[in-house]
């Protein structure tokens, strides 16, 4: 196998001079706590330069204002066609054929096929049919609570926030309970970049393979049947010709990847921040009719969305006052806009009442998460069932040692031990 050439880094489009040194975006200590890093970067100016664990350079956005605008750009398109030598000889991406196979969905596309695709799922996620579901969620989460130990504690993680928000997705796309049953929430690994050289590459590409055949067969499930779902709808519209194969096999996929680990990866981070405020979590707990505000606070607090996925120019541009080189990559840190304090008063303080709170969990503009409504009530129903059925939840040990995962764009635990008095 050929030995790729290494690619120079870029220089600045207007001056031609080197660019400044990358701020370092990973290690555990970042992970574990980014906010100091964030702010940092924000006092310092809206766009800085850093650096990934897969080697590349991107472009962060860090203030609030800054992440608005950046998110509405017209100029700034989704597209990895955009991307430049130098980003796509570094960033890691999924490699053929999965790429071409599984990465051409809503969140990699730009008008007018973005919005033609986004059509197609914005009513599954109504936020009349997501409320007119809420006793079935409510069943849901009852049920794994029922399987917790009556006292002692358990791993809510492991045990519930692992679990809970596939079932949930299962009910609102319509995936049947049989191949609910075969998915192994161990593929949702692929969205955390695993580069050419790296020891784990192999595992990487086993776990794409494994994902494309579920893919498939849920496909074969849903083709020809009388079923009126989300899922069925799809495999209809790719049948009448208004998706390509590729572009039904990605938009599942990012059903998939995107309906259950982040919000498992959300009720980890609104946890540990509930445990870090005894105070606010007890409060929580006595006044449900709190729960609406104290999401959209603990949303904001931690998001389990830390960064956006690449953006691009098409040309040279300028980014709040800095020059971008076409095709580099711009990423917006959701988390650092979140914590702003231009646009959040004592913005590192919880405020379980905090309003108005326009954070960016969901990110902004075009590509809003059109699952936003149904992440909302999947977290108040989680929450609001924790805190009441588990009575004196606490930690089961230090909350500074807690492992967060090393994923690029994201925030979580995959284990959080509680312990609590007897479950009611």
């Amino acid at each position: 196998m050929p030995v790729p050439v290494p690619v120079p880094e870029p220089r600045c489009p207007v001056t031609g001079a080197a660019l400044p040194e990358p701020v370092p975006l990973h290690g555990a200590a970042y992970k574990s706590d980014p906010y100091d890093l964030y702010r940092e970067l924000r006092e310092a100016g809206p766009v800085h330069r850093v650096r990934f664990p897969s080697g590349i350079a991107a472009w962060l956005v860090t203030g609030h204002q800054a992440a608005e605008q950046t998110l509405n750009d017209p100029r700034l398109g989704k597209n990895h066609a955009l991307g430049n030598d130098y980003w796509r000889s570094l960033a890691s991406i999924m490699p053929e054929p999965q790429h071409s196979q599984l990465q051409v969905h809503l969140l990699h596309q730009d008008p007018p096929k973005h919005t033609a695709m986004r059509r197609l799922v914005l009513d599954a996620f109504a936020p009349r049919r997501i409320d007119a579901l809420r006793p079935r969620l409510q069943e849901l989460a009852d049920a794994l609570v029922d399987r917790l130990p009556e006292t002692g504690g358990a791993d809510l993680v492991r045990d519930f926030a692992a679990h809970y928000p596939f079932q949930v997705l299962a009910e609102v796309i319509g995936l049947p309970e049989e191949l609910a049953q075969r998915f192994d929430r161990d593929w949702g690994k692929v969205v955390q970049p695993v580069g050419p050289q790296d020891p784990g590459r192999p595992a990487y590409e086993g776990r794409l393979r494994a994902l494309q055949t579920y893919i498939a067969d849920v496909v074969a499930d849903k083709r020809g049947g009388a079923a009126d779902d989300l899922l069925a709808r799809l495999v209809a519209a790719e049948g009448a010709g208004e998706l390509a194969p590729q572009e039904l096999d990605s938009m599942i996929f990012q059903l998939l990847m995107a309906g259950q680990e982040p919000v498992t990866n959300q009720l980890s981070t609104m946890l540990v921040t509930l445990l870090r405020h005894p105070g606010q979590l007890a409060r929580l707990r006595d006044e449900p009719a709190l729960l609406p505000r104290a999401v959209e606070e603990l949303l904001r607090y931690d998001s389990a969305f830390e960064l956006t996925t690449w953006r691009f120019f098409a040309t040279d541009s300028e980014l709040h006052g800095t020059a971008i080189p076409a095709g580099d990559s711009v990423i917006v840190s959701l988390c650092a806009a979140n914590r702003d304090p231009e646009q959040f008063p004592d913005a590192d303080t919880l405020d379980l009442e905090r309003t108005p709170n326009p954070h960016l969990a969901f990110g902004h503009g075009i590509h809003f998460c059109p699952g936003a409504a149904l992440a909302r009530t999947e977290l108040q129903v989680a929450l609001g069932t924790l805190l009441t059925r588990l009575p004196g939840l606490r930690p089961a040990g230090d909350l500074d040692e807690l492992a967060w995962i090393p994923a690029v764009l994201a925030r979580g635990v995959n284990h959080l031990p509680v312990a609590y008095d007897k479950r009611h």
